[in-house]
């Protein structure tokens, strides 16, 4: 019984982590207002070349960047019902 509870405890936990919200949904009406192209400095979707240096400074930092602001970026990328999981989750998505 034992194993069943803490089994079933890794599993909440596990789903818990996991982005609550559709990246492509979140991205349709938030972040595409400036990440389909119409501001330059922000990276495009699926520009993986605009999107390298970015990834590389860390998924932390640019979770941090979103919440927080950076640059033109307003506080929480205009998707003000995001989680951190579900940035990491956008993020991911825009940058292949």
């Amino acid at each position: 019984m034992k194993k069943l509870l803490f089994a079933a405890a890794v599993v909440a936990l596990a789903s818990s982590a996991q982005a609550a919200q559709d990246p492509e949904a979140v991205f349709n009406r938030a972040c595409g207002a400036c990440h389909a192209g119409q501001l330059p400095m922000a990276p495009k979707k699926g520009d993986a070349a605009a999107w390298k240096p970015r990834l590389d400074k860390g998924m932390d930092t640019l979770v941090q960047h979103v919440t927080n602001g950076f640059n033109a970026m307003p506080p929480r990328g205009l998707c003000t019902d995001c989680s951190a999981e579900d940035y990491k989750a956008i993020i991911q998505w825009m940058s292949k």
